[in-house]
Order: C-alpha cells, then sequence, then structure tokens
C-alpha cells in the first residue's frame, strides 16, 4: 500500500514538474515577445507571439494563450492594423471570459477601449469598454487603474464636442490623480480642462488652464503635450483678440510640430517597413503551414493522390484542347479586331474631313449671307433716316428689325458651330461697363415698344474703371438673356442689374441678373431649355426662335469659368444670374481699345467730315452705294475703288484720311494691297471692312498693318464711331 502511495506521490512530483517546467518555457516565450514589442521590433514580436500561440494550443494553457493574443493586438495596434488588432484583442477577451480572471478582464476591456475610441465611427463602442474597465477596477478596488480610462473618456467626448458630457470625467480623472506628482498626466488634463472651458466659450479659464499646461510641459521636456497645449492656447488667444499673442504661440506650436513631424515621419516609415515585414512573415507561415497539410495528406492518402493526378491529367487534357480552340479564336477575332480598327481609322478621318468642311461652310456661308444682309440693313438705315420716307418709317423699321433678326440667327448658328469645334477664345480686352450695358438696352427700344415692356437698369456706382475681358462676348451672354425676357413679357418689366460682389487688388468679381415679370418657366423644364433646339410651347401664344440662346449662353459662361442660374416659377416671371471675374483696367472715362465697342464718344464730332476723303475698297456694287451713302450723310467725299490693284495706284495719286478696304476681291486680296501700301505709306489709316468673323481674321488684318476693323453689317454709331476713331489718330500723328 505505501508503495502505492509512493507511487502516486511520485506521478504527482513529475506531473508537477512538468507543468512547472512548460509554465517556464511559455513564461520565457511571453517575456521574449514582450521585450521586442518594447523596443518596436515588431516582426520579431508578431512571429515570437504566433509561436507561443501554437505552443499554448499543445499544452493547453489558456493563461498564455490569452497572453499571446494580447502582445499580437498590441503590435498590430502599434503598425496602425486596425483589424487584426481588433480580432486578437476580442480573441483574448474571450479566454479571459472563460477563465473568469478579473485582471485579465481589465487589461481586455482597455486595450478594446483604446483600439475603438480611435476611429470616429467606433467611438461610443470605444466608450462602453472605457466604462466596463471602470466598473470593474471600482468593484476590483483598484483605484490605479481608474485614471486612464476616465481620462480618455473625457477627451474622446470634448473631440465630439460634448462638452456637458465630458465635464463629470474630467473632474473624476483630478481625484483620482490626487497628489501624485507627473507632470506629464497633468499636462493632459490641464489641456483638456482648457479645451473644454474653450468649448463652452469660458475664454479666460482656458487660457488659464492652457498656460498651466505649457509650464508642466516645458519643466519635463514634453513635445506632444506641449504642441497641443500651444495650439489651443493660440486658438483662445485669437478669439480674445490679443493676436499678436496668438502669433508667439502659433510660431510655439509650430516649432514643436515640426519636432514631432520628423519624429512621427520616421515612426512612419520604420511602420511601414514593419507592416512589410510582418505581412511577408505572414505570408510565409501560411505557405509553409499549407506545404506540411499537403505533405501530411499526400503521405496519409496516397491513393487519391494517384486519383487527383489522373483527375489532374484528364482536366490538363481538356484545358489544352480548350486552350487550343481559345487560340484558333483569337486569332480570328485579331484580325476582325484589325480589320475593325482599320474601317474606324477610316470613319475618323472622315469625320473629321467632314468636320472641316462643316467648319469651312459655315464660314462661307456667314460671309455670303452678311454680304447682302449689309445692304438690306444698311439701305433701311438710310431710308430711315430720309425725311420724305416718315409714312413708312414702321415699315422701314420692321423690314431692318427682320434683318436684323435673320443676321442674329446667321451669327447664333455660326457661334454653335464655332463652340462645337472649340474654335472660340476669349479676348482680354478694355472696356466701359456702363456703356456696354446701356447699349444694350438701347438695341432693345424697337423690340421694348412692340411688346409695351419697361427696361430697369441697375449699374453698380462702385465699378468706376474699366474691366479686362472680352465684351463681345459678354454683350452676347447679356444680349441673348435680355432677348429671351423680352420675347416671353408683354406689358411688363425687365430688370438689368449689375453689381460689385467682390474685389482683389488687381481683379473683381461682378454678379449680373436678368429679370422679368413674364409667364415664367415650369421647374420641369427649366434643364431642357439649356439644350439646343429645345422650345418651351405655350397654350395660345406662338413665339419664333431658333433654342440656340440659352445653350450659347450656357457655353460662353463656361468660357468664363462661370454658371448660369435659374429661378422662375409659372406665371410669375424668371430670373437668370450669373458671376464673371474681370481684370481691372484704367478709370472708365478712357476710350476702350477694340473695334466695334459701344461706346457713346468719339475725338470728332459728327460734322467734321467736311473735307475728309475717304476711299472705299469694295468690289460688290451695293456695299459700295451703303458705304458711300452713310459717308456722305456726315459730310464726307468719298472716292471708289472695286479691286486691290486700283487702290494702291489711287493712294499713290491722291491724298486721303483713311482708307476702308474690303478684304475678298478679285486680282490680290484686301490684306496683300495693305501690305504694298505699307511699303510706301505708314501712317495712312487703313480700315478692314469684311462679312467674315472678326476672330478668323485678327491676327492677319494686324500683321497686314491694318488699324482696324468692322465687321458687316453694323449700326451707324459703330461705323462712324471707328472712322473718327482712326481719323483722329491720324490728325495727331501729322
Amino acid at each position: 500500500m505505501k508503495k502505492n502511495y509512493y507511487l502516486i506521490f511520485l506521478i504527482g512530483i513529475i506531473c508537477a514538474n512538468s507543468f512547472a517546467q512548460d509554465n517556464v518555457y511559455l513564461d520565457s516565450i511571453y517575456k521574449l515577445s514582450s521585450r521586442y514589442l518594447s523596443k518596436y521590433e515588431y516582426k520579431e514580436s508578431i512571429e515570437t507571439a504566433l509561436r507561443l500561440l501554437e505552443e499554448t494550443k499543445t499544452i493547453n494553457n489558456e493563461y498564455y494563450h490569452y497572453q499571446a493574443h494580447s502582445n499580437l493586438g498590441a503590435a498590430f495596434s502599434d503598425i496602425n492594423d486596425t483589424l487584426y488588432s481588433r480580432q486578437h484583442y476580442k480573441d483574448a477577451l474571450k479566454i479571459a471570459l472563460e477563465l473568469d480572471n478579473d485582471t485579465l478582464l481589465l487589461s481586455s476591456y482597455n486595450n478594446l477601449g483604446n483600439v475603438y475610441s480611435e476611429d470616429i465611427n467606433t467611438t461610443q463602442i470605444g466608450i462602453d469598454y472605457y466604462n466596463k474597465t471602470i466598473e470593474l477596477a471600482t468593484k476590483m478596488n483598484y483605484e490605479s487603474k481608474l485614471l486612464a480610462p476616465t481620462a480618455n473618456i473625457a477627451w474622446t467626448y470634448i473631440d465630439n464636442g460634448k462638452y456637458d458630457k465630458a465635464l463629470p470625467y474630467l473632474k473624476d480623472s483630478w481625484k483620482l490623480l490626487g497628489d501624485r506628482d507627473n507632470n506629464l498626466i497633468k499636462a493632459q488634463l490641464l489641456t483638456l480642462m482648457g479645451r473644454y472651458h474653450m468649448g463652452i466659450n469660458e475664454l479666460e479659464n482656458a487660457r488659464g488652464h492652457f498656460e498651466q499646461a505649457i509650464q508642466k510641459t516645458e519643466k519635463d521636456t514634453l513635445i506632444l503635450e506641449a504642441s497641443l497645449a500651444y495650439k489651443e492656447y493660440a486658438a483662445v488667444l485669437f478669439e480674445e483678440g490679443n493676436f499678436e499673442a496668438a502669433f508667439i504661440a502659433l510660431e510655439e506650436y509650430n516649432g514643436f510640430k515640426d519636432q514631432i513631424f520628423q519624429e512621427e515621419k520616421l515612426k512612419q516609415i520604420r511602420d511601414a517597413n514593419i507592416k512589410f515585414e510582418v505581412s511577408q512573415y505572414q505570408e510565409d507561415l501560411e505557405i509553409a503551414k499549407d506545404e506540411q497539410l499537403y505533405k501530411d495528406e499526400v503521405i496519409a492518402k496516397s491513393r487519391e493522390k494517384m486519383l487527383v493526378l489522373v483527375i489532374s491529367a484528364i482536366v490538363m487534357f481538356i484545358v489544352l484542347i480548350i486552350l487550343f480552340r481559345i487560340i484558333l479564336s483569337r486569332r480570328k477575332l485579331i484580325l476582325e479586331l484589325s480589320e475593325k480598327n482599320k474601317e474606324l481609322q477610316l470613319a475618323k478621318e472622315e469625320a473629321e474631313r467632314l468636320s472641316i468642311l462643316k467648319t469651312q461652310f459655315f464660314s462661307t456661308i456667314s460671309h455670303e449671307l452678311r454680304t447682302p444682309l449689309y445692304g438690306v440693313i444698311g439701305l433701311t438705315s438710310i431710308l430711315m433716316e430720309d425725311k420724305s420716307l416718315i409714312k413708312h418709317e414702321s415699315d422701314l423699321k420692321s423690314l431692318k428689325f427682320s434683318a436684323d433678326y435673320l443676321l442674329a440667327l446667321i451669327n447664333d448658328v455660326l457661334q454653335m458651330n464655332k463652340m462645337d469645334s472649340n474654335l472660340l477664345k476669349l479676348e482680354k480686352l478694355p472696356f466701359n461697363l456702363k456703356d456696354l450695358m446701356k447699349s444694350i438696352v438701347k438695341s432693345f427700344e424697337f423690340t421694348r415698344l412692340q411688346n409695351k415692356n419697361s427696361i430697369h437698369l441697375d449699374i453698380d456706382s462702385n465699378i468706376t474703371y474699366n474691366l479686362i475681358g472680352d465684351p463681345v462676348r459678354l454683350s452676347q451672354i447679356l444680349m441673348n438673356l435680355v432677348g429671351n425676357a423680352m420675347k416671353f413679357t408683354e406689358r411688363g418689366g425687365i430688370w438689368i442689374t449689375s453689381r460689385l460682389v467682390e474685389e482683389g487688388i488687381d481683379s473683381v468679381k461682378v454678379y449680373f441678373e436678368i429679370k422679368d415679370d413674364g409667364l415664367g418657366i415650369p421647374k420641369s423644364k427649366q434643364e431642357i431649355i439649356f439644350e439646343e433646339f429645345s422650345q418651351l410651347k405655350y397654350e395660345n401664344y406662338n413665339y419664333q426662335g431658333t433654342g440656340l440662346g440659352l445653350p450659347i449662353v450656357k457655353k460662353l459662361l463656361n468660357l468664363f469659368e462661370s454658371e448660369i442660374y435659374l429661378d422662375s416659377s409659372e406665371g410669375e416671371g424668371s430670373v437668370f444670374s450669373f458671376e464673371i471675374e474681370f481684370k481691372k483696367g484704367g478709370l472708365s472715362k478712357s476710350e476702350p481699345e477694340i473695334a466695334g465697342s459701344i461706346e457713346t464718344s468719339s475725338t470728332l464730332s459728327e460734322t467734321e467730315g467736311v473735307g475728309k476723303h475717304i476711299l472705299i475698297v469694295d468690289d460688290n456694287r451695293i456695299n459700295q452705294v451703303v458705304t458711300q451713302r452713310i459717308l456722305e450723310q456726315k459730310s464726307f467725299s468719298c472716292d471708289i475703288s472695286d479691286n486691290g490693284l486700283d487702290s494702291i495706284e489711287k493712294i499713290k495719286n491722291k491724298n486721303y484720311d483713311l482708307v476702308l478696304m474690303d478684304l475678298n476681291m478679285p486680282g490680290i486680296s484686301g490684306l496683300e494691297a495693305t501690305r504694298q501700301i505699307r511699303k510706301f505709306n505708314k501712317i495712312l489709316p487703313v480700315i478692314a471692312l469684311t462679312a467674315v468673323e472678326i476672330e478668323e481674321v485678327r491676327q492677319e488684318i494686324h500683321d497686314a498693318g491694318m488699324n482696324d476693323i468692322i465687321i458687316k453689317p453694323y449700326d451707324n454709331a459703330t461705323f462712324f464711331q471707328v472712322i473718327y476713331r482712326n481719323i483722329s489718330k491720324e490728325v495727331v500723328a501729322q
């Protein structure tokens, strides 16, 4: 019997000794992993912790199984791998719950609180874990474990702007700190108190706490805490209006921030390398496990291996057949694709050719339509000034309105073609906004009287200088919007407003608004009106138009890097608005420098045409008559030349004050004629009189030596304005 007792006792001693040896072995692995973790050697720490994890499964020791997961969670948290960190901390918590170990639970709850509170999307989960930490520490009477989770909850609430919830935890944190002489914790709590008082707008209290926090950080050289304290301190000084002190505090903050940035940058580089090494290690570990599993399966199931090999061979044979058929099919598809690519290239070249032909067609047809329109509009304007035809005044106005409408239609179609072809570029020229807008209003006088409308013009008096931009495109935008308002308003009002909304050193932003009290636009139709050729249909009304006005406005504003805004309701009128940024020019009384711009004054009066000789060079008989009649109304004397060579001879043999030169003529063009004239006469003003779009010929005209441009058809005021301006320059030159 005694022998049995001795045997049992011996077996117990051997088991206890074996258990103790196992614990010593596992503890050594755990301590090694922890040591690597404290030295930021994460790859080695994770590798050792994974080894501990495997050993605890074999030996079945739940305590060190917990420690393995805890170390893995800490390592992955440090290298910002939140997903793995949470998973390992959760596994550790599960083990702690199974062991019913309060100490391990306390650590698990706090670790999970740290991980979840860092993510704004899981803040409340983190707070819940902190509260569990506090509850368990209170139950265990571990007062030293209460401070960190309590302060972290306060910090989290302050970060989220929940100051009322943060206050109780702040007060509890100070109580838990007690008399401990720890400047790091005191600096953090003082900064939190400062942020709390600043959040509830108690600036003086906030400033006091930040100043105390700064003193603590300077005492122990706490860089991170000093950076946070100075940043908040600068903010509260700025709120109090103490800008000089705020600037000094901000300089201190930037200094600490630079140090932190350098340290953080090195940490990020280290973390990136560690992540790569850890990832590589995990991949190697998984590969090793798979290889071992495969070897075990091969050894245990050799027959299955043979079967798998046979099946694999069959599958491989089938795959080879499929691949062979795929290769044949692929070759066929490549040949078809090659043919399609050739067809596509030919189609592309044909489309480009047709696009060029379309552009040339629009340019040509525009010139051919504008040339006869010049005669119609010019002769109509002359007849309207003939007092003997006063009884036909209404008919003549209608005729001119129809011609102007046709010209506008031609311009719209050409404009859309240019914008679609990306040929339209903005100019940067000085112009007077007030004169431009007044002239636009004046151009709608006939339509206004027809529809019995009133126009109200409001120009901001703060715009006391010229603007630099593209006045022609701005005029097109405004005229389209005003014309649209005029068309859909009868016996109502139209308000045109410009307002200065922002002014810089060399630029201004101007707000434009065109408002009417007409029919309005239904909400359901407000998108489609900006589509090309779209027209709203109103019952009992028949409005004519191409549907190009608003699409042109939208595309032109895109060139200005602006947008059109619409506020309208059916039956309540419409408001179109937009903003454009311009560069500042000279004082507004200075004369704009662009041909065809809208101006109200010139350097010569209209009666000073007496004694001025003008040569008209044009191959079109009607255009000659129109231009001559218009000039003779202002007492100018005119000579006619119908080709370039003849004009050169006339200029050599007679003194002229100005030449109106058509561009397209038989023999030599107006451009070539001007080049030859400049060889013997440098100062004679030569003005291009053409129906071609100004953007197409501006550079050529300038290079040829011409002084200015008049686009046909034109209104008489603009025509004489350009004439007077260039004659006055010639007089000054002489």
